[in-house]
């Protein structure tokens, strides 16, 4: 059973590295969660490298601009892994002709892989980051789009695989929400960011530039996303503190107050084990 913690100061002294989740741990794409920021602020001061770890689909010096303009403390993190980063070598290897699935200001992930921007009937690979407003659409407003594109084999690939993220206090689809539909279509999909390992050894390896060789039994992940953050950690065999505060906390919630047995009971019915669970990061 998951240990509650009430703050990350408790467990430290336990781990060199932690790999954090950004959206829904430290901000809600509107406001920062400020005792996440001091709590890896403080845990950088005790000598834990902190790298960040996320399925935003922009490359990582995007997420640093939008983390700065949020609020997120530069203090609290040592490097970023974006999944737009490990998604790039994707786009590298794959057909030039792309559909953009997504919004403009995503483009720069393709900027500088000799990518040909097309329509759909001139597409050889799907590249998609979100929906092109994802306040109003779904999946669904796709279909016959994609289905045309599926039956041509056009392979897609997804630059964000959550399925959905708090916009401050909505749920808003993610591409990866956009990748299932296709598959459940018969479409080719291919991703690198969380849960696959391709984040998680890029972001390894950004920790070990930071201070050298590590045990990885000591190494830490945080994050709130079941399919993504809490699979992809427990997968890749690394100890994990559950948010249980973010995209899950209306399963568990009740009249306002977060029972502690109906989280243990949801993370046993989801059959995963985190080390630790907390409401929130602090």
């Amino acid at each position: 059973m998951a240990e509650h913690i009430a703050s990350l100061a408790e467990i430290t002294k336990g781990y060199d590295v932690i790999l954090c989740d950004v959206w829904g741990v430290l901000h809600n794409g509107v406001a920062p969660f400020m005792p996440a920021s001091y709590a890896l602020a403080a845990a950088r001061a005790a000598g834990v490298t902190v790298v960040l770890i996320t399925n935003s689909p922009r490359p990582r010096a995007g997420v640093i601009t939008q983390l700065a303009a949020i609020g997120v403390l530069d203090e609290a993190y040592d490097r970023i892994v974006t999944s737009g980063d490990v998604t790039r070598d994707l786009i590298a290897a794959a057909k030039k002709k792309v559909y953009f699935l997504g919004p403009e200001r995503d483009h720069p992930l393709v900027e500088g892989l000799g990518v040909e921007l097309t329509g759909e009937a001139e597409a050889e690979t799907i590249v998609c980051t979100g929906f092109f407003d994802d306040e109003t659409e779904t999946p669904e407003d796709y279909r016959d789009s994609l289905t045309g594109l599926q039956a041509r084999g056009v392979p897609m690939i997804c630059a964000n695989p959550d399925l959905v993220v708090e916009r401050g206090d909505r749920l808003i689809p993610c591409a990866g929400a956009m990748a299932a539909f296709y598959e459940q279509l018969g479409g080719e999909t291919l991703i690198a960011g969380k849960p696959h390992n391709p984040i998680y050894e890029a972001s390894l390896a950004a920790a070990l530039e930071v201070r050298g060789e590590f045990d990885r039994r000591r190494v830490l992940a945080i994050g709130d996303g079941l399919p993504t953050d809490v699979r992809g950690a427990l997968d890749f065999g690394l100890d994990l503190l559950y948010v249980a505060g973010g995209i899950h906390a209306a399963d568990y919630t009740v009249n306002g107050t977060m029972d502690s047995s109906m989280v243990s009971d949801w993370l046993k019915r989801e059959n995963v084990a985190p080390k630790f669970w907390t409401p929130k990061l602090a």
